[in-house]
């Protein structure tokens, strides 16, 4: 079952790189009391997802964090070195808190997993972004169709 506006997110364990390598971050560190924007892209390195996705939200950082949000955040189902070369080679690094799925667990729990074998990705995420107040989903928004529309920054900043 996909998750809803007025859902608390489900436990979960990310990884993220750091300057002393591989961490583990639970949900309830990255969550708990705090308005997080999160938003999921079906791959680090993608062209939708690096060309589109992610710079929207580097560009209107200022403005977001500028709304009362503390943080701003990527999930992908990727490992974390992935995640981590993907932070640095697109300057986000230490702007958006990158977070690994590696295997696809939160995607699953989330109901916003999807199978795009057909093009040689396996399980992946599906492109969505939400507003997340104190571990609770008060915006959620999943594309409905190929690009970066719905999920975008430009799209967030209007619910903030």
């Amino acid at each position: 079952m996909t998750i809803s506006v007025g859902d608390k997110l489900p436990e979960a364990t990310f990884k993220t790189m750091t300057a002393d390598g591989a961490k583990p971050i639970t949900s309830a560190e990255i969550f708990a009391g705090k308005k997080v924007v999160l938003f999921g892209v079906p791959g680090a390195f993608t062209p939708t997802c690096s060309n589109n996705h992610l710079p929207g939200y580097l560009e209107n950082r200022d403005a977001i964090l500028a709304r009362g949000v503390d943080t701003i955040a990527v999930v992908s189902v990727n490992d974390v070195h992935v995640m981590g070369a993907w932070a640095r080679f697109t300057g986000g690094e230490g702007k958006v808190l990158f977070l690994a799925d590696g295997n696809g667990d939160f995607a699953k729990a989330i109901g916003l997993d999807a199978d795009y074998s057909g093009g040689g990705m396996g399980l992946r995420s599906k492109r969505f972004s939400m507003i997340i107040e104190d571990g609770k989903v008060s915006a959620l928004n999943v594309e409905t169709k190929p690009g970066v529309d719905e999920s975008g920054a430009a799209h967030i900043l209007g619910q903030l």
